[in-house]
């Protein structure tokens, strides 16, 4: 193996330790507006896939770029999905009209 695939794998499980360790210390009640937002943002993941795929070459090259994009696509999307039934539960019922007495 090269040494920059092992430094590649070193970097992957650093990483996960860390990202469990963050998200493992968030509260529950903070822990799904955090993450809709983080979705919703991570639309730079479109453009990494883009480009990932636009320099493959072959057909695996291919397969893989358009799955990275057509994953990227439904986590931004489910992000924004998350966030605005989120903004919803936030938003005033109008108080329902009275008819007047006559």
């Amino acid at each position: 193996m090269s040494d920059i695939f092992i430094q590649g794998i070193v970097v992957f499980v650093l990483a996960a330790f860390v990202g469990l360790e963050v998200i493992s210390k968030v509260p529950p009640t903070l822990h799904t507006p955090l993450m809709s937002g983080a979705n919703a943002i991570s639309g730079i993941t479109i453009v990494g896939a883009l480009v990932a795929a636009g320099i493959g070459e072959g057909t695996a090259a291919t397969v893989l770029g358009f799955l990275a994009v057509t994953s990227a696509t439904i986590n931004v999307v489910g992000g924004f999905l998350v966030t605005d039934r989120m903004l919803e539960m936030f938003k005033r019922k109008p108080a329902p009209k009275r008819e007047p007495k006559p």
